[in-house]
């Protein structure tokens, strides 16, 4: 997350960033409200599904990779339960994309 932003700060603007590009976008999932980590779940339906996970690139500031995909949607929720099993504090964000527009805010691994 941004420096200084609570990670549900952070989730309220990606959904209000997506509105405003006609991209619907949801919580799937509520996590800690001031320091749970967001996985990002972006469906591109014909492009497949693929879900963003926050990297530690030391002092470059936001850095993501890419933890599946793109692939079958089914594949992207195993994973995000595996996750989710491990971590009671974790965000997941959902963003249906047609055009293929998102990106995250920061560097891509």
């Amino acid at each position: 997350m941004a420096m200084g932003l609570t990670t549900g700060l952070w989730v309220s603007a990606q959904v209000r960033l997506c509105d405003r590009r006609n991209m619907p976008a949801y919580v799937s999932r509520r996590g800690d409200p001031d320091a749970g980590t967001v996985l990002v779940k972006v469906v591109r339906f014909t492009a497949g599904t693929t879900v963003y996970a926050p990297a530690n690139a030391l002092d470059e500031g936001p850095t993501w990779m890419t933890a599946t995909g793109p692939g079958p949607e089914a594949d992207a929720d195993a994973y995000i339960a595996r996750q989710v099993a491990r971590d009671p504090d974790l965000w997941v964000l959902e963003i249906e994309d047609r055009h293929s527009e998102w990106l995250p805010d920061g560097r891509l691994l």
